[in-house]
């Protein structure tokens, strides 16, 4: 049996700007707190994930991109140990809003195994805390990128 978290948020500028900021992984330090990400968002690639959810133990898996279509989708497939005990799907999906200006951004995962009910009864709210820290983390850094380059743009256009 399978069972999912997913979790969303609207963030005010296109998918290209999240996207940009979703896969540059070398600099997820300065913002996300839930993970870090060593390797390229290459179907077939294999990654090196740290997970730190609020108030759990990080842990490190390395996971196979399945899936990686610019600006609009990135998923990996992750195993404990091996494939069948406690498997999981990740993935981001970017939707544009409002002809393009604005993004909402799904964050969400599917687990399956013989331990996936037992584990995530000890480890899901932490694993959803996670995910809704890496939204809003993503959030107020896009968003704060695009509201400095319009304040440059101002700026330069006043000055000349």
């Amino acid at each position: 049996m399978a069972h999912e978290i997913e979790t969303s948020i609207e963030i005010d500028a296109p998918p290209e700007r999240v996207w940009e900021t979703l896969v540059d992984f070398d600099r997820y330090p300065e913002w996300n707190p839930f993970m870090r990400i060593a390797g390229r968002p290459n179907e077939g690639a294999t990654l090196t994930v740290h997970l730190r959810p609020p108030g759990g133990r990080e842990s490190e898996f390395e996971p196979d991109v399945v899936r990686c279509e610019n600006h609009r989708e990135l998923r990996w497939l992750g195993h404990l140990v091996f494939p069948g005990l406690f498997d999981g799907e990740h993935r981001f999906r970017l939707e544009p809003l409002d002809g393009g200006e604005r993004t909402r951004f799904e964050h969400a995962e599917t687990f399956s195994g013989v331990f996936a009910g037992l584990l995530l009864r000890f480890v899901g709210e932490q694993t959803r805390a996670g995910f809704v820290a890496m939204n809003e983390g993503l959030k107020t850094r896009v968003e704060g990128a695009v509201a400095a380059e319009e304040r440059e743009g101002t700026e330069s256009s006043n000055a000349a």
